[in-house]
C-alpha cells in the first residue's frame, strides 16, 4: 500500500531505476495531472452559464500556483525528515525550502558503465515528487466546487497556497512521509495497540492506499468550512442553480474515471499484480456506485439522471480511493454500492442544513472519503495473514484505526482550514452583490463563456 512505501525523502540513495515501474508512474503522474481540467470540465458544466469560466479557472489557477510551491516546499514537507524523525508532525516545518535551488533529486553517479540517479523505491527520486505533485493539485481544486459564484479568484489562489502548506502537505506527511497517521513506531496505531512483533512498526496498520484523507476527507472537510464561515450565494433557496451544460459534467466525470487509474494504480508504485488489482477495484467500485446512485434517483423521483451518473462515478472512485488495494472485487462492489447510495442522499442534506455546498463537495468527497476510510474496517481483505476487516473474520481493531484516522484527519482540517479562512477575510472573500448578479465570469475575468449577440 502507499502509506508502507511512500517514505522519507531520499537524499543519498543511488542505484539503478527500474524502467518498467519509471514509465508507469510517469504516465500515471500524467494521467493524475488531467484530472484537474477534467474536473474543471465537471465542475464547469454544473455551474450556470455565467460562471462556468471562473469555475473552470478555480481549477486550472490551482494548478498554476500548486505546481510551484510543490517543487519549491510541498515535497519536501510531505516526505522530508523533521526536527524529531518522521514521526514529528511539525517536523515537516524543519526545513521547508529543502528542494529550493539545489538539485538534489536529479544528482546521478556514475558506476562503471551505469548512471545511478537518487532513488524512492524503485523509481527515481524526482519522478516520485512529479507524481506527488499531481495528487496536491487536485486536492486543493476540488475545494473550488463547494464556492462557485461567490469567491475572489485572488483570494482563492491565496487560500490555495496557504492551505497546501498549512495543512495538505502536513497531513500527507503524517499518512504517507512516515507520521502520525503511518504505521510508524511513534505513530498513533502503535500507541494504541502496540508494535508488530519485529518491533518496528504498529501491529494494525493504518490503511490509506491512495488519499481517502489526505485527498478526499480533507477536501471535503475544508469545503464545508469554507461555505460556512463564506456564506451562501445570494439567493440561494429561492433561485434554482441549474447545471448549465450537461454533456461537460458527463465529459468531466469521463475523464475524471480515466485519470483516476494513473490516481489509484499509479500508487501501486509499479507496474504489477498489485496495480493490476487496484485498476479492477476502482473499475467495478466506480460503476457499483453509479448504479446505487441512479437506484436512489429511480426510487425517489422515478428519473435517472445523467447528472446522477456522472456524481455517482465520482463517489464511487472518491470512496474506493483509499480501500482499492486492500479490497476483493466483490468487496470493492459493496463498498461502491454503498458509496453511491450514501452520496446521493447526503447531497439533499444542505437545503435541509441550509449551507450552500454549491457543487456538492461536502455530500461527495466528505461523505463518499469517509466511507472508503472507514468501510476497510468491515471489509479488508487480509491473506497474508494481515488484520482483515471484520466482514473477513478480523477483530474490531482495524475498524477502530480507521476511525481514529478519519476523525484526525476532520479535527486537523476542520481546525486549521477556519483559521486560514478567517485570517484571510481581510484580503476580501465575497465578490460584491451586484458583481454576483451580473455573473463572475464578466466581473473577475472580463470574459464570458458564450456571445449570445
Amino acid at each position: 500500500m502507499v502509506g508502507e512505501t511512500m517514505m522519507a525523502l531520499p537524499d543519498s540513495v543511488f542505484g539503478e531505476a527500474d524502467a518498467g515501474n519509471t514509465a508507469w508512474i510517469l504516465m500515471s503522474a500524467s494521467l493524475v495531472l488531467l484530472m484537474t481540467p477534467a474536473l474543471a470540465f465537471f465542475y464547469g458544466g454544473l455551474s450556470r452559464g455565467k460562471s462556468v469560466l471562473n469555475m473552470m479557472m478555480m481549477s486550472f489557477g490551482t494548478m498554476g500556483v500548486i505546481g510551484i510551491v510543490y517543487v519549491l516546499w510541498g515535497f519536501s514537507m510531505s516526505f522530508g525528515n523533521g526536527i524529531k524523525g518522521d514521526s514529528d508532525i511539525w517536523g515537516v516545518f524543519s526545513n521547508p525550502f529543502g528542494l529550493f535551488g539545489s538539485n538534489q533529486l536529479m544528482e546521478t553517479k556514475e558506476v562503471g558503465e551505469a548512471t545511478h540517479v537518487v532513488l524512492s523505491g524503485s523509481i527515481p527520486a524526482i519522478v516520485f515528487l512529479a507524481f506527488q505533485l499531481t495528487f496536491a493539485v487536485i486536492s486543493v481544486a476540488l475545494i473550488s466546487g463547494a464556492l462557485a459564484e461567490r469567491v475572489s479568484f485572488v483570494t482563492w489562489l491565496a487560500f490555495a497556497v496557504v492551505w497546501a502548506t498549512l495543512v495538505y502537505f502536513p497531513l500527507a506527511h503524517m499518512v504517507w512521509g512516515g507520521g502520525l497517521l503511518s504505521a510508524s513506531p511513534d505513530g498513533l496505531a502503535a500507541k494504541i495497540f502496540g508494535l508488530n512483533e519485529a518491533g518496528d512498526g504498529a501491529a494494525v496498520a493504518p490503511i490509506d492506499f491512495a488519499g481517502g484523507t489526505v485527498v478526499h476527507i480533507n477536501a471535503g472537510m475544508a469545503a464545508l468550512v469554507l461555505v460556512l464561515i463564506i456564506g451562501a450565494r445570494r439567493g440561494f433557496g429561492k433561485t434554482a442553480y441549474r447545471p448549465h451544460n450537461i454533456p461537460f459534467v458527463m465529459l468531466g466525470a469521463a475523464l475524471l474515471w480515466f485519470g483516476w487509474f494513473g490516481f489509484n494504480a499509479g500508487s501501486a508504485l509499479a507496474a504489477d499484480a498489485s496495480a493490476g488489482k487496484v485498476w479492477v477495484n476502482t473499475t467495478v467500485a466506480t460503476a457499483a456506485a453509479m448504479m446505487g446512485w441512479l437506484a436512489v434517483e429511480w426510487i425517489r423521483d422515478r428519473h435517472a439522471t445523467s447528472v446522477g451518473a456522472a456524481s455517482g462515478v465520482v463517489a464511487g472512485l472518491v470512496a474506493v480511493t483509499p480501500a482499492c488495494g486492500n479490497l476483493t472485487p466483490v468487496g470493492s462492489i459493496i463498498l461502491g454500492i454503498v458509496a453511491g447510495v450514501l452520496a446521493a442522499l447526503a447531497i439533499s442534506l444542505k437545503s435541509k442544513l441550509g449551507y450552500d455546498d454549491s457543487l456538492d463537495v461536502v455530500g461527495v468527497h466528505l461523505v463518499a472519503g469517509l466511507w472508503g476510510t472507514i468501510a476497510l474496517g468491515f471489509l479488508a481483505w487480509a491473506p497474508d495473514g494481515e488484520s482483515p476487516g471484520l466482514f473477513y473474520g478480523g477483530d474490531y481493531k482495524q475498524l477502530v484505526i480507521q476511525l481514529v484516522i478519519a476523525g484526525v484527519a476532520v479535527a486537523y482540517c476542520g481546525i486549521l482550514t477556519a483559521l486560514i479562512a478567517f485570517v484571510l477575510k481581510p484580503l476580501g472573500w465575497r465578490i460584491s452583490d451586484e458583481e454576483e448578479a451580473t455573473g463572475i465570469d464578466e466581473t473577475e475575468h472580463a470574459e464570458t463563456a458564450y456571445d449570445y449577440a
